[in-house]
């Protein structure tokens, strides 16, 4: 059995971790193992499970809050347990820090994988300054190099070594996320929406997800269709000025805030349409999980077109005007309906997102 070591993991349940969770379900587990190393001490998302599933969590100091102890937690680790590993595999969105793919080579893992999972920094500037110049030495200590789309390859990776990314798909089990009449009962009964036109957006309440831009539509929005709700799934830094800014737009009647949800399936379901203009994104998964859902969805254009399978997923550019987005998803609501699950099947296997067919990609190249 080949034991694998990922960092990636966080305590938000955000796309990068829905991607390892999605793969690690349907990967051979007779074949394959995985452990987690985590710079928290905090408990993360889908703990539960991986407990479950006998994987063991590593957590330790973060670089940002204590430098010295974070140095010497991560390097006494990498001496006691690297021997024990055939890869690590490192999923993220910058290459501001390698530390862990350097201790893993200087303590013997052999196969060294790093992972892009956006196209545009969204850190500090200080930490931009650092993927420039890791950039130029990542070849140096990983020995795979992936992405999850194009952009988020050309991004990452200097020009010298684009031929050797491989691009490795956010693939999700569709039939977790098809819609579910029952399930969108349930939602809306449980939060007063029975009557309701719901917009929804699914993703972490940061910049790189626009959700300031989403309430300016919305207001719009309530000037044609008043009896319409705003569901905004997840939790970030931008919570507090997000809610302050409902407050200032006199909608908070009309919004939700319902933090991170496990059910995202149930959620999808209750949607009448998905709301997603963010400013840039690697291969967002929440994405594919609405269309996998059939739900018609108006998102930013910014977005790679790789994301794009339905014919109800509608691309709209972030220079026009919240009037003219709001103009836009009147048309939608007017116009569109969500496409039927034999539809999204044959889209899914045809573009590459199907997880039990991607899967067996990744455990041939886990497998060396």
């Amino acid at each position: 059995m080949k034991k694998i070591l990922i960092f990636g993991m966080t305590e938000i349940a955000g796309g990068m971790e829905s991607f390892i969770m999605n793969y690690y379900r349907n990967i051979d587990k007779t074949l394959f193992h995985f452990d987690f190393l985590c710079n928290t001490y905090n408990k993360i998302a889908y703990e539960e499970e991986l407990v479950n599933y006998g994987s063991k969590i590593f957590k330790f100091t973060a670089r940002i809050k204590n430098y010295f102890k974070y140095k010497r937690e991560l390097n006494d680790f990498f001496r006691i347990h690297a021997k024990e590993y055939d890869c690590i595999w490192v999923n993220v969105c910058s290459l501001a820090n390698i530390d862990y793919l350097k201790l893993a080579k200087k303590y013997g893992i052999k196969k060294r994988i790093i992972h892009s999972h956006n196209s545009q920094n969204m850190d500090s500037f200080t930490r931009g300054i650092l993927h420039k110049i890791n950039r130029f030495i990542i070849e140096k200590y990983a020995t795979d190099f992936f992405a999850c789309t194009k952009e988020a390859a050309i991004w990452f990776y200097k020009k010298q070594i684009i031929n050797k990314v491989k691009i490795i798909k956010n693939a999700i089990d569709l039939k977790k996320y098809k819609f579910n009449n029952e399930n969108r009962n349930k939602i809306r009964n449980a939060f007063n929406l029975e009557n309701d036109f719901v917009i929804g957006n699914v993703g972490r309440l940061h910049f790189q997800k626009n959700q300031t831009f989403i309430l300016n539509i919305f207001k719009e929005f309530l000037k044609k269709y008043n009896n319409a709700k705003l569901v905004l799934v997840g939790e970030g830094e931008d919570e507090i000025k997000l809610k302050q800014k409902v407050s200032l737009l006199g909608i908070e009647n009309n919004c939700l805030f319902v933090g991170n949800q496990n059910n995202i399936e149930q959620w999808l379901s209750a949607f009448d349409v998905f709301l997603f203009p963010s400013l840039f994104e690697g291969l967002p998964i929440s994405l594919l999980e609405a269309q996998a859902n059939g739900i018609p969805i108006l998102a930013s254009s910014d977005i790679s077109k790789e994301v794009k399978i339905n014919d109800n997923y509608i691309c709209y550019s972030l220079k026009e005007s919240p009037i003219n987005w709001t103009k836009k998803l009147i048309y939608i609501k007017e116009n569109l309906k969500r496409i039927s699950y034999d539809n999204l099947f044959k889209l899914f296997d045809l573009y590459g997102f199907d997880i039990k067919i991607e899967v067996k990609k990744i455990e041939k190249i886990l497998m060396g």
